[in-house]
């Protein structure tokens, strides 16, 4: 099983003249630490005008960040919003060979769409219509990062001439692709395109087992049609995160800034917002109450418990239960509503002291074999594809200068 951390760039309000520069500078401090210590991936989304949930609007230059400062740990857009009206596809391959190049092959590529009301009717996208867009922008990112010259394309959504997208990636034919995932529809989706699933829901071990037969069960049968160059046979599932030696002491650090990631989100997508008002944190606060100290009351004794938040032999059997369910990668959310930088490092220190050995043991032997299993029906889908195919140089068409040669020749004359 491989781990990673995860990003939103939480920041609930009261804000001070340096939130912001702090969020951000503690993130890259986690990140550089995760690498550090041996984790595998570090996440981070893309969300626009979202107050207080999340002020991470531009990752690329985050990650970009995060590739000069770690060595290792691969970088992942966990999503980028691939649909034209927030970043034309030109310009997210663009940023996606560059960063893969700094990075020296470390980047991970998540599309995605949007959900809210602030980001899509702040782009004019019709809500109806996101998911088709995000789908044919995605599949002609990675054409472009694969094709040289990119041939163009005339879509429904955008189009664009033929042109020579640069830098290319470092991985070939581009980086390994994922989707959001927060459903068993969803879910699908992501199989029947090929695309690793970036599950963004916490679900039981139950629900994480049917999800996982119904992606794999998807790969293997005819239904899958790569939407990139490759196929990327992985689910990734988010955690909660907050360790301690004692429980309590977990639950006091993690489990309010963990409630506060789905309040917020649920908050912004079914309450009618003002922009650049909202006061998330202090009404989840008082519709709160005292839960984190009867959570705490609760969790005494010596009761075995599966849990993200809790002691080492809590997190041991959580993540036992998800790898039997068939999870590749658990994704941990550690930044969180208020907390705290110390004890964020202090739970990643404590899991990767302590956990992390026995589950990264056999990692290289599970994923080869993995490989070897899934081969056959990865080269069937990719024989399924409808493939663009490369010009040939006679068919590349030639762009018209900008200015004629007499007029070129007349500018030299006069000089």
């Amino acid at each position: 099983m491989r781990f990673g951390v995860f990003y939103e760039m939480q920041l609930p309000k009261p804000w001070r003249p340096d939130s912001e520069r702090v969020l951000f500078h503690h993130a890259l401090e986690q990140v550089v630490l995760a690498d550090r210590l041996g984790y595998d991936f570090a996440w981070e989304v893309e969300h626009h005008f979202l107050d207080e949930y999340s002020h991470s609007s531009s990752p690329e230059v985050f990650l970009s960040a995060a590739a000069a400062l770690t060595k290792t740990i691969r970088l992942g857009h966990g999503i980028r919003q691939v649909i034209p009206n927030y970043n034309h596809p030109a310009r997210t391959a663009e940023c996606l060979g560059t960063l893969d190049i700094i990075s020296n092959g470390r980047v991970e590529f998540g599309i995605g769409e949007g959900a809210t009301r602030l980001e899509l009717g702040g782009f004019k996208i019709p809500a109806k219509e996101k998911r088709a867009m995000a789908l044919e922008a995605g599949e002609q990112i990675a054409n472009m990062m694969a094709l040289d010259p990119y041939p163009g394309f005339d879509g429904k959504y955008f189009s664009m001439p033929c042109r020579n997208v640069l830098p290319k990636p470092l991985q070939k034919p581009h980086p390994p692709m994922w989707l959001a995932c927060t459903n068993r529809d969803t879910i699908k989706i992501a199989a029947q395109n090929g695309l690793g699933a970036l599950a963004f829901s916490f679900v039981n071990p139950e629900e994480a087992k049917t999800w996982s037969e119904i992606y794999y069960g998807i790969i293997k049968s005819d239904a899958c049609v790569p939407l990139g160059h490759s196929v990327n046979a992985n689910i990734a599932m988010v955690s909660s995160f907050s360790m301690h030696a004692d429980r309590a002491e977990a639950i006091r650090r993690g489990q309010e800034g963990f409630e506060f990631f789905g309040y917020a989100l649920n908050a912004l997508v079914a309450h009618d917002t003002v922009p650049g008002r909202t006061d998330l944190w202090g009404e989840y606060l008082k519709l709160r109450g005292d839960r984190t100290a009867k959570l705490v009351a609760e969790s005494q004794g010596d009761a075995a418990r599966s849990s993200g938040i809790g002691t080492p032999d809590d997190m041991r059997r959580h993540l036992r239960e998800l790898q039997n369910a068939g999870i590749d990668q658990v994704i941990f959310l550690q930044q969180a509503g208020n907390n705290r930088h110390e004890h964020i490092c202090e739970s990643l220190e404590l899991f990767a002291n302590t956990v992390m050995s026995e589950f990264k043991a056999d990692v290289a032997a599970r994923e080869a074999r993995k490989r070897e299993a899934l081969a056959p029906f990865i080269a069937a889908a990719l024989k399924r594809k409808n493939w663009m195919h490369p010009l040939a140089d006679s068919e590349i068409p030639v762009v018209q200068a900008s200015v004629s040669k007499a007029q070129i020749g007349g500018g030299l004359a006069s000089r």
